[in-house]
């Protein structure tokens, strides 16, 4: 297994803690690196590594909102800061374009999608251009070929696609996609080949099933929805997170009020999704990972402080427990980097 480290970024903590993943799943800690920003922490702390593995920027949701940018030093794992730059509104998600020249941010609060530029030395400028009247503004991410975004838009419960032009570095409105009132659009990803998108509902627990066309950027009507909630749920759905296995066969999704991981088989041919079963997790899990050999899932919890790492497996998506790991102070979301 080549080096691969765990990046876990803890709000009230305003801190980065380090891993060091071994193939079995075991972590063993490297190092745990404070954040630099405002004395008073943000809600959370989204992050994202650039595609070349030499950066990883850290998102801060409290006033001045900034982007931290800290070099990834070689195969030890450990992380130095370079600079900071001004971030438009809090942005509840940020994402890194394929060519690492350009950053997407959603903010939840400000209700707007925003483009930045990430200069030769990994730090943000300001905003090259901000698309308002997104309300509650969820995730934003790329495709593959680069040449087209997807946002999510909580408050209008829709699913928005966007041409890329990443020569100019600009964002264009494409079309609009609508879910059930009041479902709450939140996280997304694409299926490994591209084929599909799966867009998980934070006030509904539902997960949609579209088809994507790659050419025009575009979601098909949905095939299929799913759910996140466990068996005989009662209460308000609160759902966070979801992520695929790099081989595209199974999809899990995090849900806060329950403290529950649901596993789902994909269909390989049709993108359908199956139950697999529902597993207790950390006290309120908002972010989680996949390790890139599909191993080993880690989920961290907001409420607990900590971490637990489980394994996957590989015929049945079946989740094993294998240990828990202190963090910091609300911890909500985990990177994870393997260097060759």
């Amino acid at each position: 297994m080549p080096s691969t480290f765990v990046y876990v970024g803890n709000a009230e903590s305003q801190s980065v803690t380090i891993f060091s993943l071994a193939a079995d799943g075991a972590l063993t800690p490297v190092d745990t690196k404070a954040v630099p920003g405002p004395a008073k922490p943000g809600s959370t702390t989204p992050m994202a590594v650039s595609p070349d593995k030499r950066f990883l920027i850290v998102g801060l949701r409290n006033e001045p909102y900034s982007a931290a940018t800290f070099a990834l030093v070689g195969k030890t794992g450990k992380l130095a800061y370079v600079g900071s730059g001004p971030l438009p509104e809090p942005m509840a998600y940020i994402a890194i374009d394929r060519s690492g020249k350009f950053l997407f941010g959603a903010s939840y609060n400000g209700g707007k999608v925003a483009l930045n530029p990430i200069g030769a030395d990994g730090v943000v400028g300001a905003a090259l251009q901000v698309i308002a009247d997104q309300p509650n503004a969820h995730a934003v991410l790329a495709d593959r070929a680069n040449r087209h975004v997807l946002y999510t838009s909580l408050g209008s419960d829709l699913i928005g696609q966007l041409q890329f032009d990443a020569a100019a570095g600009r964002l264009a409105p494409i079309a609009t996609t609508s879910v059930r009132a009041k479902a709450g659009p939140r996280h997304f990803r694409f299926s490994p080949d591209e084929r599909f998108v799966y867009l998980l509902c934070e006030l509904d627990g539902s997960i949609y099933v579209f088809p994507y066309d790659v050419a025009s950027g575009r979601l098909a009507k949905e095939t299929q929805v799913a759910s996140a909630l466990p068996p005989g749920f009662a209460g308000k759905p609160w759902a966070a997170d979801l992520h695929i296995t790099p081989d595209g066969r199974f999809l899990y999704a995090s849900e806060r009020t329950s403290s529950t991981l649901a596993a789902l088989r994909i269909d390989a041919k049709s993108g359908a999704l199956s139950p697999i079963n529902s597993y207790p997790t950390e006290k309120q899990p908002r972010g989680f990972a996949i390790d890139p050999i599909g191993r080993t899932l880690l989920a961290v919890g907001q409420l607990s402080n900590s971490l637990s790492a489980y394994a996957i497996d590989g015929a049945t998506g079946a989740l094993r427990p294998l240990k828990q790991y202190p963090v910091g102070r609300n911890p909500n979301w985990i990177e994870i980097v393997a260097f060759a």
